[in-house]
């Protein structure tokens, strides 16, 4: 089953073109001259129901303009969507109680009032019973450790504490789509990781479909296993979060210090049958690079309790998601050529 579906969806938004001059400016008052800007370009993805999926890309991409669509915020330029079985833009009322979104920059809960009030007031916009309503909420807040904080206004609350609470605000109606724009911007590492433990406990629980945009990619690496990534409003890689370091990663780096004299050409002919590159400063230092198909293990093997070779000290380096995405963006495509011909994203 889909949670999500969208075909060949576009937004196209008009941008006023602004002449220079007092004379421009004139003419700009009884004809005005537009530049048409695609925020997103023809995507097209799936996401079936209790996937955790990252959506990511750098400002501009067209991330939170298909948020906005998938929410019912903004309506297609052309495509179609659907979300849980609704059409967004035209089933809103009926929609939202499906959903649940989570904008890290922006709060729907009332500033002023008390965090139980602003809950308070959700349940009836959401038409939440009263019995079903308690027993979530009690569930939630446990969960969330907020007990002390529900007396309190929102403006008084820590950036940490008031993102617990816009998750609980919504979750409040048990939603099986919740989307989460940017959720840990600005947290510290002890807040961040509370919610990424939530947020998988979450889905596996309740089978939730969550479709995460963010610019943190340890929050990808912590939650999703399938990455959309986007360009210009176009999808560049769609596919597994390993697949994508498998194409795209140098491999994992060892350095070896050793406590005697270990030539290099020692080295490369224990490992000649691994397809490894050895580099080395000195007899005392040197480094492996080892491709994302092999284990470190079956290189190490190779060395380790050889009677002539004394290691010291091992380090391991991998490339991070940070690091490749910046390649693809840097080339921006996430195809990739190898030797054997071009690799494709999925």
């Amino acid at each position: 089953m889909k949670a999500i579906e969208v075909e060949h969806l576009s937004k196209i938004f008009k941008v006023q073109k602004s002449r220079g001059g007092l004379k421009g400016a004139l003419q700009d008052l009884f004809s005005r001259q537009y530049n048409e800007v695609a925020a997103v370009n023809d995507i097209s993805f799936s996401i079936p129901a209790g996937e955790i999926c990252g959506y990511i890309g750098e400002n501009g991409a067209g991330k939170s303009t298909t948020i906005k669509m998938l929410t019912g915020i903004l309506v297609p330029t052309a495509g179609k969507l659907n979300v849980g079985g609704y059409v967004p833009h035209e089933e809103r009322e009926k929609f939202v109680k499906n959903i649940g979104v989570v904008f890290g920059q922006r709060s729907q809960l009332w500033w002023d009032i008390g965090v139980i009030e602003s809950f308070g007031l959700l349940r009836k916009v959401y038409g939440v019973s009263e019995q079903d309503y308690k027993k979530r909420l009690d569930e939630l807040v446990q969960r969330l450790d907020l007990g002390d904080l529900l007396s309190r206004p929102v403006r008084k609350l820590s950036l940490g504490q008031r993102m617990r609470c816009e998750l609980v605000a919504a979750l409040l109606h048990n939603p099986s789509i919740v989307f989460l724009d940017e959720p840990t911007i600005g947290l510290d590492i002890i807040v961040k990781t509370e919610i990424r433990e939530f947020l998988k406990d979450m889905n596996r629980q309740h089978g939730t479909t969550i479709l995460l945009t963010t610019h943190d990619l340890q929050d990808i690496e912590a939650l999703c296993s399938r990455v959309i990534m986007l360009d210009e409003g176009r999808i560049i890689y769609d596919g597994g979060l390993d697949t994508l370091k498998t194409r795209w990663g140098q491999g994992t780096r060892v350095t070896l210090q050793f406590g005697t004299a270990c030539p290099l050409g020692r080295l490369q002919s224990l490992t000649s049958d691994l397809h490894v590159s050895w580099t080395a400063d000195n007899d005392l230092h040197a480094e492996v690079l080892v491709p994302a198909e092999l284990n470190v293990s079956d290189v190490l093997a190779k060395i380790v309790g050889q009677p002539d070779i004394a290691i010291t000290d091992i380090k391991i380096t991998e490339t991070t998601t940070d690091e490749i995405v910046r390649q693809i963006y840097q080339t921006g495509s996430a195809t990739k050529e190898t030797q054997g011909g071009t690799v494709s994203h999925a």
